[in-house]
């Protein structure tokens, strides 16, 4: 006989809510959009759910496709940890909800999303999007839309409870959800849904109706229709609702003016790693050019905020895993180094330069490279998820800060010595520069919407300000670095890279945002 043993049964998994829409049975009638809207006060011009609609085939062949399009509630949200003052955040059924009341505005987690599923509300000017109607799940209700579905197209249910509608539903038939491939998890699973739906890039944007209009915001829907074969697999956008790119100006002057900020600093630390005797004057120059940089970089970001006064709650209820707060505090801290700079430098204490370089060229990289792990963290952006943009951005602040000492020179003096490796820096610096500058034309983006935001950038809605960053500010420079030894030269080649550098940032910036996502 077998000994009876102890079994162990396994604790009840706790709830984690899913939906599950079936394209199949929708009949496109924008119900749930209505209730939605209702339920949530949301204001015209934004949506937390809407049908996309799409045109497959070509007459008399043709076919309308529907998507009901909302916030995925991914169980690796992106937007939650780029957020940084927890104005997002995944409750513990698995909802990722949001407090308008404490967010700041900074537009991030839109940047992040993959889905294009988060909008600035006009009227309170915080982050908002479906919410899965926590409060009325809370209360024991079925979310607004799932209610008001006269064909029960929307259905949600317990992800863990195998006996659940929602389950049954996945497990019956093909489940789809968008964009599998970043990793997001999404817990909204589509039954019935086309390609055509579920992947924006697939459905050409013509312009041809009434309400194609309302697709306005991406540089993506000016492009003129390629004149194509027709086919029974063409398809065109239908009804779509308006997009627009969350970091405007503001942030491509940002990085401009941050890679001045860090780079002033990291080429006075050069000199000083490289033995130079640097005058107290030089000190006080780059510690003033810094700092200055430094608080219109600081400014700009403020301003770019919904709601600038409180700027403040990213140092006090701090999101640790947001490159927004960790970048804020190396700016801090970096500021710091400056001042101090700044302060001995006034006294005269030139043998602090060495003391002061160490830790003000490590922050200094920090402060140059960070904007490359935030836009890493905006899962959406796929021009932006770039291995070599750390460097890329090292470099950029090494030209800014070399360029600014060559500038500096006509009226602080530098020894020969001095002269000789800022020239140096500066020309390793613009042809690395040129070179990553370069590869985003050479080298093919296996993405299709990275591709496509290559596009833009080079050939599209910001080549005037690519090809100005690549030739006037990379190529012109780096040839008068090479070949021409005087001193306006360098002086020239300067001006030139700097300027340069502020219409590429521009170009890459707004191109890396200007492909539909949803």
């Amino acid at each position: 006989m077998l000994d009876e043993r102890e079994v162990t049964l396994p604790k009840e998994l706790p709830i984690r809510w899913g939906k599950v829409i079936n394209q199949d049975t929708c009949i496109g009638c924008h119900a749930c959009s209505v209730a939605c809207k209702m339920e949530h006060d949301v204001p015209l011009s934004v949506n937390r759910t809407y049908v996309k609609q799409v045109e497959v085939g070509v007459y008399p062949e043709v076919s309308r496709q529907f998507q009901i399009t909302r916030c995925n509630q991914c169980e690796d949200a992106p937007c939650v940890p780029i957020c940084p003052v927890t104005a997002m955040f995944k409750r513990s059924d698995g909802i990722v909800d949001f407090d308008r009341d404490v967010c700041i505005g900074c537009k991030a987690c839109m940047a992040a999303c993959p889905y294009d599923a988060i909008y600035i509300n006009p009227e309170v000017h915080s982050a908002e999007k479906c919410n899965f109607c926590a409060h009325r799940i809370d209360q024991g209700m079925e979310p607004a839309c799932v209610v008001v579905c006269p064909v029960e197209s929307i259905v949600v249910g317990n992800l863990n409870d195998p006996q659940s509608e929602v389950v049954q539903l996945i497990a019956r038939g093909k489940a789809d959800v968008r964009k599998p491939e970043k990793g997001t998890q999404p817990k909204v699973f589509y039954v019935g849904a086309s390609d055509y739906t579920l992947n924006p890039s697939k459905s050409s944007y013509e312009g041809s109706h009434l309400y194609s209009q309302e697709k306005e915001g991406y540089p993506v829907h000016a492009r003129k229709s390629q004149k194509v074969k027709h086919s029974v697999a063409a398809a065109r956008l239908a009804y779509d609702v308006p997009h627009s790119a969350p970091w405007h100006w503001e942030v491509s002057l940002y990085t401009w003016t941050k890679s001045i900020a860090a780079g002033v600093f990291l080429m006075f630390a050069i000199l000083t790693f490289a033995g130079q005797s640097l005058r107290s004057s030089w000190g006080l120059a780059s510690s003033l050019t810094g700092l200055v940089f430094l608080g219109i970089t600081g400014v700009l970001l403020i301003a770019d905020l919904e709601h600038p006064m409180r700027f403040i709650r990213i140092f006090t209820r701090p999101q640790w895993k947001s490159w927004l707060v960790r970048g804020s505090f190396i700016i801090a801290l970096y500021g710091l180094v400056l001042l101090a700079q700044l302060v001995a430098s006034l006294l005269g204490h030139t043998g602090l330069n060495l003391a002061l370089s160490i830790p003000g060229a490590l922050l200094g990289a920090l402060t140059a490279m960070y904007t490359a792990f935030l836009f890493a963290q905006a899962k959406g952006r796929d021009l932006w998820q770039n291995p070599a943009l750390p460097l890329h951005l090292l470099s950029q602040a090494i030209l800014a800060g070399a360029a600014c000492f060559s500038i500096g020179g006509l009226w602080l003096p530098l020894s020969h010595a001095a002269l000789q490796i800022v020239h140096l820096t500066l020309l390793v610096a613009i042809a690395f520069h040129t070179v990553l500058i370069l590869s985003e034309m050479v080298i093919p983006h296996t993405i299709a919407s990275a591709k496509d935001a290559a596009h833009q950038m080079i050939y599209g809605a910001y080549r005037g300000f690519f090809w100005t960053g690549l030739i006037g500010g990379a190529l012109l420079p780096l040839v008068l670095s090479l070949f021409v030894s005087s001193w306006v030269a360098l002086v020239a080649a300067s001006a030139l890279a700097l300027l340069g550098l502020l219409a590429y940032e521009h170009a890459y910036v707004q191109a890396g945002q200007s492909i539909p996502l949803s």
